[in-house]
Formats: structure tokens, C-alpha cells, sequence
């Protein structure tokens, strides 16, 4: 049988690298739906290409120019959020493939939950946002979700053959971003083009500027503590500047298990899309002889105070993520437009989290006003700054 995936994302890193695997498997894989924020051109080049059945562009002005480029196709085309969130009801939808940036991928993941379609979770903030529901959700459905991360896509490797209760850390690799050895002052001061050259990855704006803040880190904690049921006292991230360990279990007798590869997601985006089996791919394989030092360290929090949200964030429960998460979107977009400094991130977030209400048992209706009340008062907040 050859599965239909929903590609949302589909212009980004990892949206592109799941397209070559869909491409260089038509036995396995067809792409059903290819949709995107608001790169119309490449959606359009990656449409011609992959001849989905439906193609969405979530600006609504931009639809004009997708239906006249791929009428004649005969790919049929939508626009806007809720189009985004449509198009995995499509019947010949198996899997989607959450690949959007940010709270956008909620609404879609959500859906798809309720349409009992599998999922390929690489948006992370799903979880961080609304891990809880996330959760009922799924447990509700029956729904299976397959991490794309490599971090947890890592941790779920390791799982494999062992019991919950066998575990007693989960230790999440950091490469500790562009900044690990800079001293706090000259971080301060950093331009968003120190902040987007990523020693190891080749990612997003984004998801860059979250490395360099390694709020990313904390975001993957409290993805981790979702997906996997761990306490968040017992998950713990590890500097890791080589990039080669995704992260590791360390069980109660002592023994330590880690998944190691390149720094390349299509191992774990193959092994999300093969529903927890392996692929095997032409992408270079580790040499371990390339890399006879692996180093290890732990992570500054002084220099890096986003780090420390995840805990709060974990043991203060409710809305306290989806504030965060609003407030960082906000910030981040200030910062790469140079609008506020480096430094600014992560007052942005904790101001904002200090003058937000805090929901303790949020519906999903709950996370939708507080996400839009979250980036109405960090854009405040930014505006009042003077860089």
C-alpha cells in the first residue's frame, strides 16, 4: 500500500527533505497535499515537481497566483488558515507531516487527531503549546504520532525494547548554538547574522535564533516530557558541540543507550514516515573515525536564562508554554528585523509571561486567546524598547 502524506511545511528544511524521500520511494510514499506559509514561488516549483492532488498557500493573497500556475496541472488549490487545517481531512491523507514553524502547526495537528490520521510531528511548539490536550486528544483517538525531531526521534530509538520504568534520564544533546563559547557581554550585542550561523545545522530563521537562545532546548524538554511520560526533573539537556549524539537514555542499572548520525534530518524523518522503521537512504552514514572526540558539557543558564523556562514552564503547567511561545514569535521576528537586541529575547518572554493571566486547565479555546493576548502584549512591550 502506498501511503498518502500531507506535507505542511512543505518549502522549509524539513519539509523538502521528507519531499526527496517521498520522491525516492514512490513504492512507499505519495504526496497527497503540499502546503506552505507564504513562499507561493517554491511551492509551485515543489507542486510541478510532486504533482500533489491539492496545494495550500496560508497567505490568502497569494492564491491567485498558485490556482493560475497549477490550474492547468489540474492540482487543485486553497488559501488561509483554515485551508491548512482542511486539507488533512482529504481521504487520501494516511499521515501528515507537521513541518509548519511555530503555533501555526497546532490547529492542523489538532485536525488531524480528530480525522484519525497518523502524524509526523517535527513542529515542536504542538506539544510545548498544548501537550496536554495534545495528549487527551490522542489517547482519546487512537491516533499515532512519530517524532520528527532528532533529539526525541533519538530518545524514541533508544526506547525501543525497554520499559517506562526502566528509565532515569532522558538527556537531550545541545550543540549549544553559535554563542557557546561567547562571553555574556559580547552576546548581549549579538547581530541577528552571528545569531543565524549555526555551527552544525542547516535550519530555519527561526528555529536558528532558537538555537542561539537555546530556548529550543527548553522547548525540546517539554516536548520530550509530553511524548514520553518522564518526569520534567528527570529530563536534562547536555551541551554537546559535534552534533553527532541526538541524545541519549541513561536507564536505573546505570547503562546509558544514545542514537548517533550526521547531522542531517532524513534519518529521522525516514524512520517518522516509516511509522518507527527503517529506511535505508543514500544520505551519507556516520564514519565514526571522522569523529574521534565527542565531547560533552553543561549548559550555562546565566548566559542562556531561556533554558531555564522549560522547568518553570513544566512545573507551572497550564498556559505558562503557550505564553512563551507567543512572546518568543513576537521577539524573534523583533530581533531578525533588528528591532531589539539579542539580549531583549528573553526579557520580551519573561515580561510578558509576568503580566499575562494564567490558565491552569486550558481548553483549546483557552490556548487561542492566550496566544493571541501573548503577542499583543509582547509587541507592546517591544515597541516601548529603543535599540
Amino acid at each position: 500500500m502506498i501511503k498518502g502524506i500531507a506535507v505542511l511545511g512543505a518549502t522549509g528544511s524539513i519539509g523538502r527533505q521528507a519531499l526527496d524521500i517521498i520522491y525516492n520511494h514512490p513504492d512507499k510514499y505519495k504526496s497527497v497535499v503540499l502546503a506552505a506559509g507564504r513562499r507561493v514561488d517554491d511551492l509551485i516549483e515543489l507542486a510541478r515537481v510532486h504533482r500533489p492532488a491539492l496545494a495550500v498557500i496560508a497567505d490568502e493573497t497569494l492564491l491567485p497566483a498558485l490556482r493560475e500556475a497549477l490550474a492547468p496541472l489540474g492540482i487543485a488549490t486553497a488559501a488561509g488558515a483554515s485551508a491548512l487545517a482542511d486539507c488533512v481531512d482529504l481521504p487520501e491523507v494516511d499521515m501528515v507531516l507537521t513541518a509548519t514553524v511555530g503555533y501555526s502547526g497546532l490547529a492542523p495537528t489538532v485536525r488531524a487527531i480528530k480525522a484519525h490520521k497518523d502524524i509526523a510531528l517535527a513542529n515542536k511548539e504542538t506539544l510545548v503549546v498544548a501537550g496536554q490536550l495534545v495528549n487527551t486528544l490522542l489517547s482519546e483517538s487512537g491516533t499515532r504520532l512519530f517524532p520528527v525531531d532528532s533529539e526525541h526521534s533519538a530518545i524514541a530509538q533508544c526506547l525501543v525494547g525497554e520499559k517506562t520504568d526502566t528509565v532515569e534520564r532522558l538527556l537531550i544533546t545541545a550543540s549549544g548554538g553559535p554563542f557557546r563559547t561567547w562571553p555574556a557581554e559580547h552576546m548581549a550585542s549579538a547581530t541577528a547574522a552571528d545569531a543565524l550561523k549555526h555551527p552544525n545545522w542547516s535550519m530555519g530563521a527561526k528555529i536558528t535564533i532558537d538555537s542561539a537562545t537555546m530556548l529550543n532546548k527548553a522547548f525540546e524538554i517539554i516536548e520530550a516530557h509530553h511524548l514520553f511520560g518522564i518526569a520534567p526533573e528527570r529530563i536534562e539537556a547536555v551541551v554537546h558541540p559535534q552534533s553527532i549524539v541526538h541524545s541519549m537514555v541513561q536507564f536505573t542499572d546505570g547503562a546509558v543507550k544514545a542514537q548517533l548520525g550526521l547531522p542531517d534530518m532524513h534519518l529521522p524523518i525516514a524512520y517518522a514516515l516509516g511509522e518507527s522503521t527503517r529506511l535505508a537512504g543514500a544520505e551519507k552514514h556516520l564514519s565514526l573515525s571522522d569523529y574521534a572526540t565527542l565531547t560533552f558539557e553543561k549548559p550555562d543558564t546565566e548566559r542562556f536564562p531561556c533554558l531555564s523556562l522549560a522547568q518553570y514552564c513544566l512545573s507551572r503547567g497550564g498556559t505558562a508554554a503557550c505564553t512563551v511561545n507567543a512572546a518568543n514569535e513576537i521577539a524573534v521576528a523583533a530581533f531578525l528585523a533588528g528591532r531589539i537586541h539579542f539580549g531583549d529575547i528573553y526579557n520580551v518572554i519573561a515580561d510578558t509571561l509576568a503580566a499575562m493571566p494564567f490558565v491552569s486547565t486550558p481548553s483549546y479555546d483557552d490556548y487561542v486567546a492566550v496566544n493571541k493576548e501573548a503577542r499583543a502584549r509582547a509587541t507592546a512591550l517591544i515597541n516601548a524598547i529603543n535599540v
